[in-house]
């Protein structure tokens, strides 16, 4: 299950409309999960500061057990989020980041016991 968190320092007005749900739908489209399974969250207007600039900029952070095997499919999934978020915010490529780390599966287990535990508080 994909977690996206999207951070900007661009107001919620300068978004373009929707933007929560095309980023669903790209994730789903470069993960190759389906969307169902994809969860997104857009903060904006925050006090963020990028390469020591306070410029608007974006960040963003997918987590995702078990989908990037090697630095190659790193690269790719990183090099297509980083292409929608400059598109979609009309930031230069200097203004944006994206990190897609590795998770390994064996995380899936310990996810579930987290879940479990907060459901049951």
């Amino acid at each position: 299950m994909p977690f996206l968190e999207l951070e900007t320092n661009l107001p919620a007005g300068h978004l373009p409309p929707g933007l929560a749900q095309d980023l669903c739908t790209a994730a789903a489209d470069i993960l190759g999960k389906p969307a169902e399974r994809v969860n997104v969250t857009v903060r904006s207007g925050l006090p963020m500061v990028l390469s020591g600039s306070a410029e608007p900029c974006a960040q963003l952070v997918v987590s995702s057990i078990g989908v990037v095997g090697s630095a190659e499919q790193n690269q790719r999934h990183s090099a297509r989020f980083f292409d929608f978020l400059t598109a979609q915010l009309g930031l230069g490529t200097e203004r944006a980041w994206s990190q897609v780390p590795w998770l390994p599966r064996s995380l899936r287990c310990l996810r579930r016991s987290l879940q479990l535990k907060v459901f049951e508080t």
